[in-house]
């Protein structure tokens, strides 16, 4: 485990001293705690290509690092990627992470701080460095973890994927909004209100050079356009709202819910119809899932990692339309690991039976 002293650096002059001891070192823990002030020096080390940095569950931190060093921090490694592909489960947490692997149980009471105040406190300084205490350890464990089992080349696939959605931040503010699960469950006018709000947001994490997330959760945003509070007492009760995000935005956070409410219906998002799924279609999808499950279980993988039930009802769907099957359920590790299988259950080379003793679900080729 990591004994070395920290040093919290609050100049340009200690940046760059550090800077330059770092252009020796193999891989970095990431992210930082950064505040305002010329980062060329640094955001040269971040995209250095020799040196590897570590992130966990490390989307908003990459989209903001493109966004202020203009390319993306390569080669990176997500641990909370990695972790699901060895048996810990979908997007488990940092400090859950921290404590199987390492039995040390992490202080969580500022998860929720407000990052961009300065100065910050002794308490959120020891916070930030938990963040990435255990990260470079949590990095070996992983990746002997997943080089034993052969899957290392699995999870630089993932990354090259998430990659790939990380550019992601550059699409217009406007934009946003169709990023945040759940948005095309909402009738066309609160659409619209989650539309200006998110858009909002951007430009607050723009200006505060910090992680979206830390502005405003996206199931915070989704409750607001469901329910859009009249004035700023209505907002300081919406659960998982900050109050010192009300505080500081409240007025701002009523006029733009209030503005948006204010459109004609021409200027509403269009929102996907709710598509209905034929009755055999929804029973394939479900037998796929067993299959997927019985999969993961025997692989020790995340489920979800594999697919999910979205990519298994496009798969059903391009199946039933003879249409092209270039989705990314059959691509690269996938396809070896569930892919093909998938297929095969489907072209109906495959029966599929469960042992009324264990409920074990196995597949075999159908007797004539």
């Amino acid at each position: 485990m990591p004994t070395q002293p920290h040093h919290y650096i609050t100049s340009s002059r200690a940046l760059s001293e550090f800077c330059e001891q770092l252009k020796d070192c193999s891989r970095l823990a990431l992210p930082a705690v950064l505040a305002g002030g010329a980062l060329d020096v640094f955001w040269e080390i971040m995209c250095n290509p020799a040196i590897q940095k570590v992130v966990h569950a490390g989307r908003q931190d990459l989209d903001l690092f493109a966004v202020h060093a203009g390319q993306i921090p390569k080669p990176f490694f997500d641990t909370q990627i990695a972790a699901a592909m060895v048996g810990f489960g979908p997007q488990i947490a940092y400090a859950n992470l921290v404590q199987r692997v390492h039995g040390m149980k992490l202080d969580k009471a500022h998860t929720f701080t407000n990052w961009s105040a300065r100065p910050l406190s002794q308490d959120q300084l020891a916070y930030a460095l938990e963040d990435v205490t255990f990260l470079l350890a949590i990095h070996d464990h992983l990746h002997r973890r997943l080089s034993k089992l052969g899957r290392l080349h699995w999870a630089h696939e993932e990354f090259s994927r998430l990659e790939g959605t990380v550019g992601e931040t550059r699409r217009e503010p406007q934009e946003r909004y169709q990023r945040i699960r759940g948005w095309d469950t909402l009738k066309p006018k609160s659409a619209a209100v989650l539309r200006e709000l998110a858009a909002w947001r951007e430009g607050e994490a723009k200006r505060r050079n910090v992680p979206r997330g830390r502005v405003m959760r996206d199931e915070v945003l989704l409750q607001l356009a469901r329910h859009p509070p009249r004035h700023v007492q209505e907002l300081r009760k919406v659960r998982g709202l900050h109050g010192s995000e009300s505080d500081r935005n409240g007025e701002t956070l009523v006029a733009t819910i209030q503005a948006a409410l204010s459109l004609p219906p021409s200027a509403w998002p269009e929102v996907p119809k709710e598509r209905k799924s034929e009755p055999e279609s929804t029973g394939l999808v479900e037998l796929l899932q067993a299959v997927v499950k019985a999969r993961a279980t025997e692989e020790e993988i995340a489920p979800t990692l594999l697919a999910t039930t979205a990519d298994l009802q496009v798969l059903v769907d391009a199946k039933s339309n003879r249409a092209d099957l270039d989705l990314p359920l059959l691509k690269g590790w996938r396809r070896i690991l569930l892919g093909e299988l998938l297929l095969e259950v489907l072209d109906g080379k495959l029966a599929i039976t469960i042992d009324p003793k264990s409920g074990t679900i196995t597949w075999s080729p159908p007797s004539n």
